[in-house]
């Protein structure tokens, strides 16, 4: 298991920005743990031993059939049924989401190349693309999807963040009529409720069958069922960032000399700082100015000197950039005095 996700803020104290989680900040939850504490007797049963009720709700409300639907614990739990139900080659770009190499890498398949395999070998494949991608933020559009699906034997859209751009990414009802695709949804980033661990997969019905032999039972609790059902009811609790406040702070990165930025379509970006690595920047940024972003250089393609944001108010924003041009203008001075 890869270890420095985002969101780490645990590990220190007293962090007023946190710029390190890609998860919509500021998300308020009083309704629903209101709604919680008010169904007590929850705790007195064992859960569905599968999430028949919420898949119910969810296929109706994305226009599918519940057999095209599973319930999962969190997003992570979907990928490693996937990896775990298909013994297919596994194809990652990269840099893009750990957890789908650590969960191929659980099961006896390991990763192949593309750029010199054959058409036939590539159908024998199960492409991973998270759409919108982690950590750099582009979103692929459907005409690469298509040549995608033509491509290889199934391909895994993660979508976690698919209500985090203004893009337009495949639908679950379009999605299911093919057995060449699965999809990933989050209720953690939908809702922003990372600690609840509910998600769920979308696909054909012979693809969701073929998972169904491998789910274990009682997986989702009781109370991420029932938050999930109230949640579905209730529009209003969908996340949705700021995509003009996180363009602005992207252009306004770009202009600070030894920052360069991979373009983003979401409300995280992807970000390289010259002559020292990102960790170092880190380490200033929350001794002098409580503020935690997510050093990047364990992502695979990745260097030492990436690092990723996630906007957050425009003050926060703000004060972040004026952080960091300090710290790249005071670095760019001392290899002047040096050399």
């Amino acid at each position: 298991m890869i270890k420095g996700h985002g969101d780490n803020s645990y590990e220190y104290s007293d962090i007023h920005s946190d710029f390190s989680s890609n998860i919509c900040p500021a998300a308020n939850h009083d309704e629903l743990l209101n709604y919680l504490a008010s169904r007590r007797g929850m705790l007195d049963h064992y859960p569905e031993p599968e999430a028949w009720s919420l898949e119910k709700m969810i296929a109706e409300r994305l226009d599918i059939t519940p057999e095209q639907v599973i319930v999962t614990n969190g997003a992570t739990e979907a990928i490693y049924l996937i990896a775990q139900s298909f013994d297919m080659e596994p194809v990652i770009p990269t840099p893009t989401f750990s957890e789908y190499e650590d969960a191929c890498q659980m099961f006896p398949c390991s990763t192949l190349s593309t750029e010199h395999s054959s058409a036939e070998n590539k159908r024998k494949t199960i492409l991973w693309l998270c759409n919108p991608n982690n950590p750099t933020g582009a979103v692929y559009d459907q005409l690469f999807i298509d040549r995608m699906m033509a491509e290889h034997g199934l391909v895994v859209l993660d979508q976690s963040y698919e209500h985090y751009t203004d893009q337009l990414v495949m639908n679950a009802r379009w999605a299911g009529r093919t057995p060449y695709s699965l999809q990933i949804h989050s209720f953690t980033k939908t809702y922003s409720v990372p600690g609840l661990r509910l998600g769920y997969i979308t696909g054909h019905p012979d693809l969701t069958a073929i998972l169904r032999r491998h789910l274990h039972p009682w997986s989702v609790s009781s109370i991420a069922i029932e938050a999930g059902k109230y949640l579905l009811q209730h529009d209003e609790f969908i996340s949705k960032p700021d995509l003009q406040e996180a363009q602005r702070l992207y252009h306004k990165l770009c202009k600070i000399p030894g920052i360069s930025l991979h373009p983003t379509k979401t409300n995280f970006m992807l970000c390289k700082i010259e002559h020292i690595h990102a960790v170092a920047l880190k380490e200033y940024l929350i001794q002098e100015h409580r503020m935690l972003i997510r050093d990047a250089s364990n992502f695979r393609g990745l260097t030492p000197h990436h690092f990723r944001i996630s906007a957050q108010t425009p003050s926060e924003n703000d004060a972040l950039v004026k952080a960091i041009d300090k710290y790249c203008r005071n670095l760019f001075h001392q290899k002047l005095l040096e050399t």
